[in-house]
């Protein structure tokens, strides 16, 4: 078929071809449409133009449609549908929250942190769905920055190009080992845990870092035993007596007394922070918004740590 070049067709020339169809006149069309009879016409020839076919005929005073126009009129009918179903799903998103969100932090937030928080987020918005990525905070800053990422829930420091950081929470650390050992953890002093077994996150991780200057502005370097990039793995080797190791608070949370893990403080105390990690340009759509608004609405105290 040779059909008059154009970039698009016209829905607004089709709906009218079908009310000249349904009335029998471009008259009546015109009087529906509130538009004058010639305007109906010329939009109908241009149909016809597009399509470099005769869609319309006079028979017995009424417009027929021709056997184009009725393959046509089949058509019509499908995009109307598709139209409709267009509508519905961006009512979806003008009316409520929904669509997806993904979200990189570490491993000790999504075990210890997300799961409650992402829950009441799929009680208030059930159409928004937010998938998590984990990653030590460079991967994650770098995966934001390239948009592979939404949003990234990141240890401090953290840099990129085009970023907005906006830090969120502070954390303690504290010193763990095994309940059932009779050392005194509080009479541990740096000097002291740096001879001892060691079990510390795996190098290159943003909290070994922190752990890691922790030591060294006490000009000592640690020498672990054991390097995981599990926190679970961490606490069981701890719990078996394998060693000692500098965790952040929030990893403990939930534990009981029988969970065979002994805590205190450290001295001299050590804290991260936590921050989201954003590209300046990202558009902020409603879920991503309500995710955020989510993260930094998070009541803290001194029974509910972060990461």
């Amino acid at each position: 078929m040779n059909r008059h070049p154009s970039p698009k067709l016209n829905l607004e020339q089709l709906a009218t071809f079908e009310l000249v169809v349904r009335h029998g006149s471009f008259s009546a069309a015109a009087e529906q449409l509130g538009l004058t009879q010639p305007a109906v016409s010329l939009q109908v020839r241009q149909l016809e133009k597009y399509f470099n076919l005769k869609l319309l005929e006079r028979i017995a005073k009424r417009m027929k449609p021709t056997s184009a126009g009725s393959t046509l009129l089949e058509h019509i009918a499908q995009l109307d549908n598709s139209v409709e179903l267009a509508l519905r799903a961006m009512a979806v998103h003008a009316q409520g929250v929904s669509g997806q969100v993904t979200l990189g932090t570490g491993a000790t937030a999504c075990i210890h942190l997300l799961p409650e928080l992402l829950g009441q987020l799929k009680v208030d918005w059930p159409d928004l769905e937010v998938s998590v990525r984990i990653g030590n905070t460079d991967e994650i800053t770098r995966a934001v920055e390239e948009n592979r990422l939404d949003l990234g829930l990141v240890t401090l420091p953290a840099a990129g190009k085009n970023m907005s950081i906006t830090p969120l929470y502070r954390e303690q650390f504290v010193l763990i080992g095994p309940q059932r050992h009779d050392t005194d953890l509080s009479s541990l002093t740096p000097e002291r845990l740096c001879g001892l077994p060691l079990v510390l996150f795996e190098t290159g991780s943003s909290t070994r870092l922190l752990i890691d200057n922790w030591f060294q502005l006490q000009g000592l370097k640690p020498r672990p035993v054991m390097e995981l990039g599990s926190i679970e793995a961490i606490k069981q080797m701890v719990s078996n007596g394998l060693g000692y190791s500098i965790v952040p608070q929030l990893a403990l949370r939930g534990e009981s007394a029988g969970c065979g893990l002994a805590q205190c403080p450290l001295q001299p105390t050590l804290e991260r922070q936590l921050a989201l990690v954003l590209r300046q340009d990202k558009p902020l759509n409603k879920g991503l918004k309500k995710l955020i608004d989510k993260l930094m609405s998070r009541p803290i105290s001194k029974t509910d740590y972060v990461i």
